[in-house]
């Protein structure tokens, strides 16, 4: 263990709840990184690790992926659930290092490459419209999130793999349950492993699914996965599973929470929205500045493979860090003003889909969907506003609103 240097304040990055309070995180976060921002955080429940919070260590630790790995801590967990995880060899994308995380990353890269979402645009545009419509049948009042912005992104994802859309409600239910672990309201009912039992679920249902690919291919992801071979060999069985796993909550799951937390932006800075409305060529740089203000990954892990230092401070082989995009998108020294929503901020090299060889698989995939849902939203909308208080999930990893009550009239 190096020399602890311990800001006391940057334990809130352990505490689930804290990411429903964003103000007081924002606050205490800025705090950190002015005060200490490599510091260790020793917390009960958690494996000791250190908080990376300022944009530019985050980049250089993403940069030096042979010296800190993903393998075997990629996600901040209680030390009983990275043992449970560890116990039952989940190796998802986020697991794996190179030269292994290449290999395995190519058989799913040219389903999101350029070529393949400009194929994918007009469903997408299809499906964008068909849920705005249902807004609209809704009676100008809805639960954006429950209604809406869940739905759209796990239809666009579902499809793509190919799961039968009789399905998609039990995948709703099962992606939920596993990146809302923490949260009271999204997580199972039971005791702690059956967030283990959610992922066990979902392996057993694409089981069936993948006996089903490899008797009979068809054109989608998920028969692409079932029938890959790595010099000549399939996948295993559990390495087959966890790449259905990592699609399925990564490909849902943040883009539903950009979507709802882009629009909750627009709601609240009525003037970014009017400007957005008048000027859909801003909605590159809009969607780049939805996603940084958003942030649905929090937080991803690294271990140090060797005795290094980082920003001054020594971190020793084994060490854990972890890389807090949260703070990191709300850098002084990496944004201007950083705290206003700014649809129009360029340059915007925001760390929310990660950096370097670890860089967001289906990043090209989010940007179209809340691109088009709010090109084919922000042209109908003439009023909108907040209908309630909006609720956020708690989480260390994959989260956002859980509640968004509006009312709203649209053309």
């Amino acid at each position: 263990m190096s020399m602890p240097i311990v800001d006391g304040t940057a334990k809130i990055l352990a505490d689930p709840h804290s990411y429903t309070e964003e103000a007081r995180l924002h606050a205490t976060l800025a705090k950190v990184r002015a005060s200490e921002p490599v510091s260790l955080v020793d917390v009960p429940g958690y494996q000791p690790f250190w908080a990376i919070t300022k944009h530019a260590d985050i980049l250089a630790v993403e940069r030096a992926n042979r010296l800190f790995t993903n393998w075997p801590r990629p996600v901040l967990m209680s030390a009983a659930s990275d043992e449970m995880q560890s116990a039952a060899g989940i190796r998802t994308l986020i697991h794996m290092d190179d030269p292994q995380h290449r290999v395995v990353r190519s058989i799913a890269a040219d389903w999101f490459s350029p070529k393949a979402m400009k194929a994918m645009g007009e469903r997408i545009e299809q499906l964008a419209k068909q849920y705005v419509d249902r807004m609209r049948e809704a009676g100008g009042e809805c639960d954006f999130v429950q209604e809406v912005a869940v739905n759209f992104p796990l239809y666009v994802i579902m499809s793509l793999l190919g799961v039968p859309e009789s399905d998609f409600p039990r995948m709703l239910k099962l992606t939920q349950e596993l990146v809302g672990s923490d949260d009271d309201e999204l997580k199972r009912s039971a005791p702690a492993d059956e967030t283990m039992n959610a992922l066990l679920e979902m392996f057993q249902y694409f089981q069936h699914l993948t006996a089903s690919w490899r008797e009979h291919p068809t054109g989608d992801l998920g028969s692409t996965i079932a029938n890959a071979r790595i010099d000549g060999e399939p996948l295993s069985d559990v390495d087959t599973m966890s790449y259905y796993a990592i699609i399925a909550t990564a490909g849902h799951d943040t883009t539903s929470s950009s979507i709802a937390g882009g629009l909750r932006a627009l709601v609240e800075h009525p003037e970014q929205r009017e400007n957005l409305r008048a000027n859909l060529d801003l909605m590159p740089l809009a969607t780049e500045e939805i996603i940084r203000w958003v942030t649905p990954v929090k937080a991803f892990m690294r271990t140090a493979a060797q005795d290094t230092t980082l920003n001054g401070v020594p971190i020793a082989a084994g060490e854990s860090l972890l890389l807090s995009y949260v703070s990191g998108n709300r850098d002084e020294d990496a944004f201007t003003d950083p705290f206003r929503f700014d649809i129009e901020r360029e340059p915007n090299k925001h760390v929310a889909f990660g950096f370097g060889v670890h860089f967001c698989l289906g990043a090209g995939l989010a940007r179209m969907e809340i691109g088009k849902f709010l090109a084919e939203l922000l042209p109908r909308l003439t009023s909108i506003e907040l209908n309630g208080v909006p609720a956020l999930s708690a989480t260390t990893f994959v989260g956002g609103l859980k509640h968004l009550p509006i009312r709203y009239t649209l053309a």
